[in-house]
C-alpha cells in the first residue's frame, strides 16, 4: 500500500501516520555528521523497526524508500525531523535546517549531601528538587566563553557563570548572591542562580511551577528596593525553560562575529577627507 503523503514532519516525541506505517524518532544528534534513530511501526502490527540513519540516508517504510531529509532544532530538547519518501530519480532537496551548536560548560565539581544541607539552613529554605540534583553534581558550571538564549538579552560569560557552593569566592557564590541580588529585587519564591550581563537568572523554589527558569530582565530592576517593589518586578519575569536541565538545552554559544575591517579611503580621492 503505498503512503497518502511523500513528506512529513516529525516533532520529538510525536508519531506520525504515513497510511501504511506511522513513523517515530527516539533521538537525534546534533553533533555531525547529525544521525537519528528512526522508528517505522507497520499499520496493524505489534511489530516496529529501527534504524539508525545519518542526514541525507534512506531507510525501508514497507515496500517503499524513505529518506532523512532535514531537521530543525529549537533546542537541544525540541526538533523537527524531516523525512520525504524517495520516488525514482527524484532530485533530493539539500537540508536546510537549523542545527544545534549545543552549550560548552565546565562544572566546578560536585557537593556533598551534608554541604547541601548547610546551604539549604544558610538560606532559610529548601533548594528545589531539580536544581538541587544538577547543584549536587556540578556545584555551578562555567561557559567556554559567552552563551546565551537566542533572543533573549543576557549573556553568561566565564565571568559570570552558573552559581555554585563558593563561599571563598563571593562572586561565583549561590548564597552570596541571594544576599547580594535577590533580596535586593525579588522575594524567596526565586532564587538567583547566575548573575549574567542583562539581568538576573532565577529558579523558582514554590510551586506551581517549581524549578522553572525565568529571567528578571535588566530594565525591569527597577522600583522600590526588597519586599516593596518584588511583586511588581516579579511579574516582569520572563520564563526560559521548566528547569534547569531544560535551560541548558536551550542555552547555546553566542555566535562569533567576523573580525572587524577598516576601509581605508582611496588615497587618489582628493575629496576622501571633506565631510557630507
Amino acid at each position: 500500500m503505498r503512503s497518502f503523503t511523500n513528506l512529513v514532519v516529525i516533532p520529538n516525541n510525536v508519531p506520525m501516520d504515513l497510511g501504511p506505517a506511522r513513523l517515530g524518532v527516539g533521538w537525534v544528534t546534533s553533533e555531525r555528521p547529525v544521525t537519528a534513530e528512526i522508528i517505522v511501526m507497520p499499520t496493524g502490527s505489534q511489530d516496529s523497526h529501527s534504524f539508525r540513519v545519518v542526514l541525507g540516508e534512506t531507510f525501508p517504510v514497507g515496500g517503499e524508500t524513505w529518506r532523512f531529509a532535514d531537521v530543525d532544532f529549537a533546542s537541544a530538547d525540541r526538533w523537527e525531523v524531516t523525512v520525504r519518501r524517495v520516488d525514482e530519480d527524484e532530485p533530493q532537496d539539500e537540508p536546510r535546517g537549523h542545527l544545534w551548536a549545543p552549550a560548552r560548560l565546565s562544572p566546578y565539581g560536585n557537593v556533598d549531601e551534608q554541604r547541601l544541607r548547610m546551604v539549604e539552613a544558610e538560606l532559610g529554605q529548601p533548594l528545589p528538587p531539580s536544581y538541587r540534583r544538577w547543584l549536587a553534581e556540578n556545584n555551578g558550571a562555567a561557559p567556554a566563553g559567552d552563551h546565551h538564549v537566542a533572543g533573549l538579552p543576557f549573556t553568561l560569560m566565564p565571568e559570570r557563570p552558573l552559581l555554585g557552593v563558593h563561599p571563598q569566592y563571593p562572586t561565583f557564590d549561590l548564597v552570596a548572591a541571594q544576599r547580594q541580588h535577590r533580596d535586593t529585587w525579588l522575594s524567596q519564591t526565586y532564587l538567583v542562580i547566575a548573575v549574567p550581563s542583562g539581568g538576573l537568572l532565577v529558579v523558582k523554589t514554590e510551586h506551581p511551577d517549581g524549578d522553572s527558569v525565568w529571567i528578571l530582565p535588566e530594565d525591569a530592576m527597577r522600583g522600590p528596593l526588597g519586599a516593596a517593589g518584588a511583586a511588581d518586578r516579579e511579574r516582569r519575569l520572563v520564563y526560559l525553560a521548566e528547569d534547569i536541565t531544560y535551560f541548558i538545552g536551550r542555552l547555546q554559544p553566542v555566535p562569533e562575529l567576523p573580525p572587524a575591517e577598516i576601509n581605508y579611503p582611496d588615497p587618489d580621492d582628493p575629496h576622501r577627507w571633506e565631510q557630507p
